[in-house]
Parts: structure tokens; C-alpha cells; sequence
């Protein structure tokens, strides 16, 4: 049976509401649910009703390695005070991979990079290790986009592919390093 996810899960017991503050103004707000890979930060951001304008992940070492998450609300989200230092991390901007953001889900199948631009708020698109991409150039989306959030900028990091197109550097399923050795 599945249960419906409520507005913003409670940071200590997922599936629990939070306390939530009066109705203010939008801030970023960091907490910790002490999630173990992106993978599973990323579906509890997904599930978050309604979605987010932005929510980022962030990887974190204190008091052990995890993921922080950190989200654009109005909305107190209580941390357990054990985690206290991954929310406050995540609440920095500093660093991050975002999830969610203004237009994500536009960006589906063959885009240029200046349709990328256009369509999101993605602030530009680089190559890894080459710098900007050219406005022409196309990048293989594979619906799965995941910039990085630096110093309140979205950078789509990208590396080269077939045909002269571009794919993010950041796949859904990612090949574990040194899968073969």
C-alpha cells in the first residue's frame, strides 16, 4: 500500500509532518535526513508535495557521510540535533547539486545549450575541463540534469560525446569506478 507523501517530511521520522513556523517569506533552509546516496535524497525531493522550486543535494562528512538536502520554502524544517551540522552546511549555498529548480522539467530529449539556457535557470553549461560550451552545440539531456549549484549559480557541467553533442556529466546510472577491476 503505498502512502501519500505529506508536504515536507518530518527530518527525524520520514512520513511524519514538521513543525512548521508562520508563513514567511522563501529561504533556503538546510536539514538532514541522513540519506546514504544521492540516489535516495533524490526520491524523497521528487515525492515532496507540491515540488519545490528548489531543492538541492549535498554531500556531507559530518557527523558521518551522508547527504544534506537543502530547499527554497517557507517552510521550518526541523533537524535531529545530531545532523545539526550537515543542515547548516547545506543551508550555506556554498555547494551543491540541484534537483529541482525553475524549468528542470523542460529539459527533455536534444537541446542546444541555448535552449538550455532559455528554458531554465541553468546559468550556463561548461565542458569538463574545457570551459563554456558553444551556444550551438547540442546535448544529449537523456531526461536526467542535474547542475551543479555554485555560489548561487547553476552550472550544467557536460563532457563530450558522439558526434560532436554533449551529455551531462552527471548520468542516472552512473558506472561505479573501477567497475572492473
Amino acid at each position: 500500500m503505498t502512502r501519500p507523501v505529506p508536504a515536507y517530511p518530518d527530518a527525524t521520522r520520514p512520513g511524519r509532518s514538521p513543525s512548521v513556523s508562520s508563513a514567511g517569506a522563501a529561504r533556503i533552509v538546510g536539514f538532514s535526513l541522513g540519506h546514504a546516496t544521492l540516489a535516495e535524497a533524490d526520491h524523497w525531493i521528487q515525492a515532496i508535495v507540491p515540488p519545490p522550486v528548489l531543492a538541492c543535494t549535498h554531500l556531507v562528512s559530518e557527523p558521518f557521510p551522508h547527504v544534506a538536502i537543502s530547499l527554497l520554502t517557507t517552510h521550518a524544517l526541523e533537524t535531529a540535533p545530531e545532523l545539526e551540522p550537515a543542515a547548516t552546511t547545506a543551508a550555506s549555498g556554498q555547494f551543491g547539486r540541484a534537483v529541482r529548480f525553475p524549468g528542470v522539467e523542460r529539459l527533455t530529449g536534444a537541446l542546444t545549450v541555448s535552449e538550455i539556457l532559455q528554458r531554465s535557470s541553468i546559468a550556463r553549461v561548461e565542458v569538463l575541463g574545457s570551459g563554456p560550451a558553444a551556444p550551438e552545440t547540442i546535448v544529449e539531456t537523456g531526461d536526467f540534469v542535474r547542475p551543479q549549484f555554485r555560489n548561487g549559480e547553476l552550472i550544467l557541467v557536460t563532457t563530450p560525446a558522439a558526434g560532436g553533442t554533449l551529455v551531462p556529466f552527471e548520468t542516472r546510472t552512473p558506472t561505479p569506478c573501477c567497475a572492473d577491476h
